[in-house]
């Protein structure tokens, strides 16, 4: 509680004094002790101001820093801004200034993409347009592959199709007469086509039919045994042939001593040869050849050549003699003229006297030109004018008479 001082005056009055020494001593202690507080009071206000003051100093110094440096950052914000700026349209120039460029090349590549684009799609066309022709062409093949096929299933059909095949090329390489189709022989039997050889030789003997079910059986085998098989059976088949062509188209003085089996394909002939090399060479040990259409078109020009040479040499004495004639005739062509050539050389001797003999009147006549006098009877005389006429006269009746002659 404070104490006010009429209180206090009151509570003195009332004290003893002792009380009152003690009150004053208490007072004094009071009073010293509300002075120091006072002084440190007044010394914690003065620190309190000072601390305040510094404080103040402090924040204004650092109110003007921050101040400065918010003036520095501003300025560069500024700086930057200009800098930021500047970049930012060199920046822009410079993307636009790529734009512009990637854009034209983009252009242009589009462009040339576009054209050989549009080029590729016309080869593609093209090449479409030939993958139908050959797509056409590969479906008519195969309706004849199935239509030979059809044609090869037939046993009798096979054999025909051979023979249809190799007297087609011998009837293109061959004249008409020197081969025969079907001919029968002394033993009965009818090979498939004969071809008269030249000199007087025996003629060659061509078999067209050859066992087609076992090459048929290789193909179709499910496995290798079967196909083992197969192939025993067309070798089987193939031996059976060759002893048949062997006993029935050799004949002794009749046909030639080797015949040919025509083979109507040429990847067959060209796997016989590589897979049955045995069957080969039982055919040669037979003498019996085996053929496929270009060796049996071969062939055929072959005999064609010694046919054509066998003509030319039955003609020789023919040709011969006409030559022997021609040589007469060219003799007598050439005695005769060698007579002409001598009439030409006399007549050319004559006219070049007549000329001479023209000139000399030409001269003549100039001179008497020159050298006018009259006769007797008023004509131009010269003593050297009758001899030229007499002379010119005798050389032509003389030319007129070589002619007639040469008649």
């Amino acid at each position: 509680m404070n104490a006010t001082p009429d209180s206090l005056t009151a509570a003195l009055i009332h004290l003893s004094p002792a009380g009152l020494a003690l009150a004053g001593g208490a007072l004094a202690a009071v009073v010293v002790l509300m002075t120091v507080l006072m002084v440190r009071s007044s010394q914690l206000r003065r620190e309190q101001a000072e601390d305040a003051n510094e404080r103040a100093m402090a924040a204004d110094a650092r109110m003007s820093e921050l101040l400065k440096i918010q003036a520095e950052m501003h300025g560069r914000m500024s700086t930057m801004a200009e800098v930021f700026g500047s970049r930012q349209s060199e920046l822009n120039q410079a993307i636009s200034q790529r734009l512009d460029g990637m854009s034209q090349r983009v252009s242009s590549t589009i462009t040339e993409q576009t054209k050989s684009t549009h080029e590729n799609l016309q080869r593609l066309q093209e090449r479409l347009a030939v993958i139908d022709a050959a797509q056409n062409n590969i479906q008519t093949l195969a309706k004849d592959v199935v239509g030979l096929q059809a044609i090869l299933s037939n046993k009798q059909t096979r054999g025909a199709f051979g023979q249809s095949r190799m007297e087609t090329i011998v009837a293109d390489g061959l004249p008409m007469g020197a081969y025969a189709f079907q001919q029968t022989l002394s033993n009965g039997s009818r090979p498939d086509c004969t071809i008269r050889m030249p000199n007087g030789a025996a003629p060659l003997v061509i078999d067209a039919k050859f066992p087609l079910e076992a090459w048929n059986a290789i193909r179709d085998a499910g496995g290798p045994d079967l196909a083992k098989v197969a192939s025993q059976q067309f070798r089987r088949d193939m031996e059976i042939h060759i002893r048949d062509i062997a006993e029935k188209y050799l004949i002794q003085g009749e046909t030639q001593e080797t015949a040919f089996l025509f083979v109507p394909s040429e990847s067959i002939f060209a796997e016989i040869h590589e897979n049955f090399e045995a069957i080969v060479q039982k055919a040669h040990r037979a003498r019996i050849v085996i053929v496929s259409p270009s060796l049996l078109m071969l062939s055929i020009q072959v005999i064609q050549a010694v046919l054509k040479d066998q003509r030319m040499q039955a003609q020789a004495h023919v040709i011969q003699g006409e030559v022997a004639n021609l040589m007469d005739d060219l003799s007598r062509l050439d005695e005769r003229v060698r007579k002409l050539q001598g009439h030409f050389a006399m007549a050319q001797k004559d006219v070049d006297m007549i000329v001479t003999s023209a000139d000399k009147l030409t001269r003549r006549g100039a001179k008497i030109e020159a050298l006018e006098f009259e006769g007797g009877d008023g004509r131009k005389v010269s003593g050297d004018d009758e001899p030229a006429a007499k002379s010119v006269e005798s050389r032509t009746g003389l030319l007129k008479l070589r002619v007639v002659d040469d008649e």
